[in-house]
């Protein structure tokens, strides 16, 4: 008779072989192990969270960048004569480098949570270290090209502020059960303390931020200004091809209060309508003078300017991906659009009985109306019906000369210029970027009868926080968003914030707390025990090195054990040899095993 050779039998892991399997490629048994991990894969573990936070910024930043798309791809047009919607790819790989980065942060801390031992896969090594440099390159790529546009991260922040304190207060809480599981530890160790010491002062300047986070939301709803009057920025470019007589009559359905646009002069002194210094980009020039394409807009005279298509471009670049929502009707009218003139612009507000505000620029100094410029838009003012007063006149040049010519203009500005010269300039109305538009400014020159519009506002989240500031009017590529927000997304008094943050803090506490008591509770019962629960990973086999690999696999795979004293069914201890030690198991600490009988 031989002896029986009882087999372990295994618990399916399917959960956490897949979490080793997928963060490591590390699918079977054997290939797990309960080791501390390496300075080498601690190492790949930092790299993969500061890719992480890295694209997390990198996110957020496009995420309120929102608010300028349209300039970010006018700005790559200028540097390439075409055409492009430059945030598609970023935005495609800026998701899939988050998602894949956000997947692998959580596999890893998962690792930690559970005891395994990190070890990378190289593929993703690789993949991490692109995302790494692809993410760093694109940061400095925009602080070079696009370096302003970083001020909306700081003014979002006004906004999201609030939020993002608690999202990252409940982020770091529940890290707590990571750290906890490192710090109450049998073994001692510097790296517990430093961990703990960490992770309680990253706590403690998380209960702390709130003292230093302002926003214009935060305010009674009593000392909330009237809504801010909306001006259709060169129409409504979202909706029908910029400053064509179409564009504007779409910005006055959604109720908008003045017309904004941009001004050039012809080569016979006729002011058109033009935001580029060429025609390349919403005409047809490059068929019609191709030759001419790359001019200056100003020396086509306005038989020449009449004679273009400024509705074609739209449907063929769908600048604001917009075209979809268009009827048939709309397409085929905005096909026949053509450039506008100042004095058609003019007329239509009068209509409509709405003011107008425009920009003017001066022709290059070999212009034959170079001299002449601002005396060609008075004229085309003075002739048309619409009121002197409700035109807002920008340009400094002349300013002087233009408020004898025509009194009752209104005068504007957008260069922020102290209240006292101001007033000495006659200038009733600030026109002023964003990134300009302090509340605390914006109140100052609202207590002394100098009225602020910001430009562009095209988000609810900026137009809410514009409101909250004070502002009486903004400028807006997109009314017809803006049409649908009646109050501001969120306000609150200082007194409910500070309920809230005080509730969240001690909720935070609470938590951390529990947690760390928990743990060490559990410790706690563990030692009194007196003895292991049986884990095959848990074995540790020290002389890993010196055995064959195949010897190796085959203990971790199969873990076969002797029958003592005449089989299984005996109460006593089974006995685990090592080579270099002895760990003892009780027999309810393993399953039973299958016994297999083999006769002679």
């Amino acid at each position: 008779m031989v002896k029986h050779q009882p087999l372990q039998v295994y618990e399916r892991q399917l959960c956490l072989s897949c979490l080793t399997g997928i963060y490591g490629c590390r699918w079977k048994r054997y290939q797990r192990s309960h080791d501390d991990s390496s300075k080498w894969e601690c190492s790949w573990f930092f790299l993969l969270c500061c890719s992480f936070l890295l694209l997390l910024v990198w996110s957020y930043f496009w995420l309120v960048a929102h608010n300028d798309y349209n300039e970010f791809n006018w700005l790559l047009y200028n540097r390439s004569a075409v055409w492009k919607d430059g945030t598609v790819p970023i935005l495609t790989t800026t998701l899939t480098g988050f998602t894949y980065t956000a997947f692998l942060m959580i596999l890893a801390l998962c690792h930690i949570v559970l005891g395994q031992q990190l070890n990378l896969y190289w593929i993703h090594k690789i993949v991490v270290l692109a995302i790494l440099l692809t993410t760093i390159a694109g940061l400095v790529s925009i602080d070079d090209f696009w370096q302003d546009e970083w001020d909306i991260v700081i003014i979002s922040l006004q906004f999201t502020g609030p939020f993002l304190h608690i999202v990252a207060l409940s982020v770091v809480t529940a890290l707590g059960w990571v750290v906890a599981g490192q710090v109450v530890r049998v073994e001692r160790s510097r790296f517990q303390v430093v961990t703990l010491v960490i992770y309680v002062s990253l706590l403690l300047v998380l209960y702390l931020v709130p003292l230093f986070i302002s926003s214009p939301c935060i305010i009674d709803r009593s000392k909330l200004g009237p809504r801010p009057a909306v001006i259709g920025r060169r129409g409504a470019p979202m909706l029908a091809p910029e400053h064509t007589i179409m564009s504007f009559s779409k910005a006055l359905q959604q109720k908008v209060t003045a017309l904004e646009a941009e001004v050039t002069i012809s080569l016979d002194g006729v002011p058109f309508l033009m935001r580029d210094r060429t025609l390349r980009r919403t005409t047809n020039v490059d068929k019609l003078f191709p030759s001419r394409q790359d001019h200056d807009a100003s020396f086509f005279n306005w038989t020449e300017i009449r004679s273009l298509n400024a509705g074609l471009w739209f449907l063929r670049d769908d600048p604001y991906w917009t075209l979809q929502y268009m009827s048939g009707k709309d397409r085929n009218r905005t096909a026949n659009q053509t450039v506008c003139s100042l004095a058609e612009l003019l007329r239509l507000a009068a209509r409509a009985n709405r003011s107008v505000i425009f920009s003017l620029r001066r022709p290059p100094s070999h212009h034959p109306r170079h001299q002449l410029w601002v005396s060609d838009a008075l004229k085309v003012i003075q002739r048309s019906s619409i009121l002197p007063e409700q035109v807002m006149w920008t340009p400094d040049w002349y300013r002087k000369k233009v408020r004898a010519a025509v009194p009752l203009l209104q005068q504007t500005s957008d260069e922020k210029l102290p209240v006292a010269e101001l007033k000495e300039r006659g200038i009733s109305t600030l026109t002023l970027h964003y990134s300009q538009a302090r509340a605390q400014d914006i109140r100052q020159f609202s207590g002394s009868n100098v009225s602020v519009n910001v430009y562009p506002v095209n988000e609810p989240w900026l137009y809410s926080l514009m409101w909250c500031s004070g502002v009486q009017s903004v400028s807006s590529d997109a009314p017809h968003i803006l049409k649908k927000v009646p109050s501001p997304v969120w306000i609150m008094s200082a007194d409910e914030y500070g309920l809230i943050w005080i509730t969240s803090d001690i909720i935070s506490v609470a938590i951390v707390i529990g947690i760390f008591v928990f743990q060490n509770y559990h410790l706690i019962r563990w030692k009194m025990s007196g003895m292991r629960s049986y884990n095959p990973e848990q074995i540790m086999l020290s002389a890993v090195a010196r055995r064959p690999s195949r010897d190796v696999n085959l203990m971790k795979e199969k873990l076969i054990f002797s029958e003592i004293n005449n089989g299984v069914g005996s109460t006593d201890e089974l006995s685990v040899y090592t080579r270099n030690g002895l760990d003892m198991y009780s027999r309810d600490d393993i399953m039973t095993p299958t016994r297999h009988a083999t006769k002679l």
